[in-house]
């Protein structure tokens, strides 16, 4: 049986409107009740909640929290926390699950909710299943709803930011940041993180959160501030989070941009690893440099889900995405913006070198992704045109260069990618491949 509420990442959708509703999240509340008192042991009866700075993320939480209470369980408030806030909180205390009421990088009219168990990670699709079973039963009931008054408890935040200070072997004095928070979970928690570690926070940029302006032009889906603020004041570095700050992209003092590809590169050696888990995504230059220092590198499909998945598989430390989820399973269960950040200013300081030198050390590969919209989809291998425009391009790039094609999961488009050294035919072969898709599937 298929899930109807959750997907990758949570129950997601615009706040206010089914199954962000008010009835729902109560609902899910008493189904996590029910999970928790029929599943956890006896010193695991509590559930941690925790937000982002979305209007909305109160009143769900509120919901949550009386659904809970209705069946018994008590939920203990942090407040504005990132989403590795909560699944520290959840592994390393009394509770049996953590609940995340964030929508990432989307903007403020979305929200969502995350469930996550006591191991620290997301919970399992079985489980996941069982919720949807009680939040479906109790709606049919027609029970009445009652939310729930929620009082943040600030030490809770304050805990999982000494554990990541003690995470540190290095004090980051003489470095200067330019940092955007995207108004979102990391902006009361980021600055005051790295300046307790010696930094200097030169530019402030997604402080001042209004409940409707997370990722407004800002953080790390919009950088152009951010970049043109490391040029005006000469900082070291910029960093930029998401919405619920389990990511975080960077900019060099040069004004380079450094994303996730290089930075796993950067922190690889460092951690003295022999595997990196990254997606089919990832910059072949990624690959070329891990090799070139002993490591291989395992592609898995889009998402820092499936790179956690074979991360645990495989028993890995280090795994993540081009756009900033990094996981570093030695210290997190879930990719960690501000904990991606402490690595590299580490190494920064521990090799005394700037970020655009370490980032430097990959030559990225030209690439180029085109999506195509499609009226239905089809086994690639039975589109004749496309298969032969896509042997032919990985003839020519003669093991140089490499084509992906794939479905997008959440819209009727066809991604069409090649990468490679010439950008001549990257260029020429990815139109080509899109055009027979078009003449194919094309809406």
């Amino acid at each position: 049986m298929s899930r109807k509420l959750f997907g990758t990442d949570g129950i997601r959708g615009v706040a206010g409107e089914a199954p962000l509703d008010r009835p729902t999240a109560f609902a899910l509340g008493v189904a996590l009740g029910d999970w928790v008192l029929a599943c956890a042991d006896t010193q695991h009866r509590h559930v941690v909640i925790g937000m982002d700075t979305r209007e909305s993320g109160p009143w769900l939480a509120e919901h949550v929290a009386g659904g809970l209470a209705s069946r018994g369980v008590a939920a203990e408030f942090a407040g504005i926390i990132t989403t590795p806030g909560v699944a520290y909180l959840a592994r390393v205390g009394d509770y049996a699950a953590g609940v995340m009421i964030s929508a990432s990088h989307n903007p403020f009219t979305d929200n969502g909710i995350k469930v996550i168990d006591h191991s620290g990670f997301k919970m399992p699709d079985a489980e996941e299943l069982k919720l949807e079973e009680g939040i479906f039963g109790f709606l049919s009931s027609g029970a009445e709803i009652a939310p729930r008054p929620l009082t943040a408890d600030p030490s809770l935040a304050e805990q999982y930011i000494a554990y990541l200070r003690s995470t540190c072997a290095v004090r980051f004095d003489g470095l200067r940041i330019a940092m955007d928070c995207a108004n979102g979970s990391a902006a009361g928690l980021a600055p005051a993180l790295f300046e307790h570690l010696g930094a200097t926070i030169v530019a402030r940029l997604g402080v001042e959160p209004n409940g409707r302006n997370i990722n407004l032009h800002c953080g790390s889906t919009h950088m152009e501030a951010l970049h043109d603020a490391v040029l005006e004041t000469g900082a070291d570095l910029g960093i930029a989070f998401d919405g619920d700050a389990d990511r975080a992209l960077f900019i060099a003092k040069s004004g380079m941009d450094v994303d996730g590809d290089m930075v796993m590169l950067i922190t690889a050696a460092s951690l003295g690893v022999k595997t990196v888990v990254a997606t089919v995504m990832s910059n072949m230059g990624l690959e070329v440099a891990l090799r070139e220092r002993g490591i291989e590198m395992v592609r898995t499909a889009v998402g820092d889900k499936y790179v956690l998945e074979e991360m645990v598989r495989r028993d890995l430390e280090l795994g993540g995405e081009q756009s900033g989820h990094i996981i570093f399973r030695k210290w997190a269960t879930t990719g960690d913006g501000m904990l991606t950040a402490l690595r590299v200013l580490e190494v920064m300081q521990k090799q005394h070198k700037p970020l655009d030198d370490l980032a430097g050390e990959m030559k990225v590969y030209p690439q180029l992704l085109v999506n195509v919209r499609i009226r239905e989809r089809r086994p690639l291998q039975d589109l004749v045109a496309v298969m032969e425009a896509i042997n032919a391009a990985e003839a020519e790039f003669q093991g140089k260069g490499r084509v992906l094609v794939r479905f997008s999961g959440t819209e009727p488009l066809a991604r069409v990618m090649a990468e490679g050294a010439d950008q001549k035919l990257v260029d020429r072969w990815v139109h080509k491949i899109a055009d027979e898709l078009k003449a194919e599937l094309g809406a």
